[in-house]
């Protein structure tokens, strides 16, 4: 058994190593060439946009799932929708409420990036881990991210927080 000061050198070593490495991670990803074509934080909304089953997230829902605060993903959005790749419209229960959905050219430019991307996430993973790592990793930020939305929300949150992430394509 280690000592208590030592415990708390391991989680935070750990914490950083595992920062360390999501932010060199996304640098590494964000250098190929098909984001120019869309920025990460745009290809984010584009995605979670086109996870939704009915194709249509309120504002609310799209902040809940993008790491961005409220008014910027007000204003990403509306720069992605004068570029013709989102649309909003009214809900039929709540007038006050919006909708955001993909257009056609908004769903065909998240598939085009969400392919390469996939592409790339791939090259990246299989020159770092095995696939046995793969799934120790996946098992262990499933935990992680457990953990935390015990701390927020309940048994609920936490059981959504372990389901597997979807594809990006």
């Amino acid at each position: 058994m280690i000592s208590a000061a030592a415990h708390r050198r391991l989680a935070t070593e750990a914490w950083e190593s595992l920062l360390r490495s999501q932010v060199a991670v996304m640098r590494e990803l964000h250098k190929e060439p098909i984001f120019k074509k869309v920025g990460s934080r745009e290809y984010d909304v584009l995605f979670n946009l086109s996870r939704c089953p009915t194709g249509w997230l309120r504002l609310n829902e799209l902040n809940d799932n993008v790491l961005l605060t409220q008014p910027s993903i007000s204003r990403l959005v509306e720069r992605l929708e004068a570029r013709g790749l989102v649309q909003r419209r009214t809900p039929d229960d709540d007038r006050r409420g919006v909708l955001i959905g993909l257009t056609e050219a908004g769903a065909a430019l998240q598939k085009e990036v969400g392919r390469a991307h996939v592409q790339n996430i791939m090259q990246l993973m299989e020159e770092a881990l095995s696939d046995a790592e793969m799934q120790t990793l996946l098992e262990l930020t499933g935990k992680l991210r457990s953990a935390v939305a015990l701390r927020a929300g309940g048994a609920a949150a936490a059981a959504a927080a372990v389901s597997p992430a979807p594809s990006a394509t």
